[in-house]
């Protein structure tokens, strides 16, 4: 009897050991319209920029692609599918920057990197990802905008 009952403790320990736990900050109305899962977390599309094919001789089209590049960002930004952007420190595999595309599937992603003139000409490559992330990642783009002082 001593067994069962030392048994029934160990497995009621356990269980209470390894049971999850509930986030008593979940704001399940938050979650939903940010389409969090259980975790709060949701899938998004990752893409790094990479040094293109295309060896600018045309070193005028290389700047206004270039700056279309950042103006397209912007309007990504505005449009609410891009999330996160910025550039890579030079390395030795040619990554230039990452975007993080507020898209749950590769097609859309590549559809809205066709509006990249920099992208376009061939100035920048692209790899893509699918991502899993925090469901809350579009709401930093609030807080973002107040920091900066200087525009591009």
């Amino acid at each position: 009897m001593k067994l069962i009952f030392s048994i029934l403790i160990i497995i009621v320990l356990f269980n209470v050991a390894n049971a999850q736990k509930t986030n008593p900050n979940y704001d399940p109305a938050l979650a939903e319209e940010l389409g969090a899962d259980d975790y709060g977390m949701r899938y998004y599309v990752l893409v790094i920029l990479k040094t293109g094919s295309n060896v600018p001789e045309d070193k005028e089209l290389r700047q206004q692609s270039f700056a279309g590049h950042m103006q397209n960002i912007n309007t990504l930004v505005e449009e609410g599918k891009l999330i996160v952007a910025g550039p890579i420190d030079k390395n030795e595999l040619t990554y230039r920057g990452i975007f993080i595309l507020d898209v749950t599937s590769i097609d859309d992603a590549k559809k809205l990197l066709e509006t990249d003139p920099a992208i376009k000409e061939g100035f920048l490559d692209t790899e893509l990802f699918k991502w899993y992330g925090s469901a809350a990642l579009p709401e930093y783009l609030e807080a973002s905008d107040k920091v900066w002082k200087v525009g591009f």
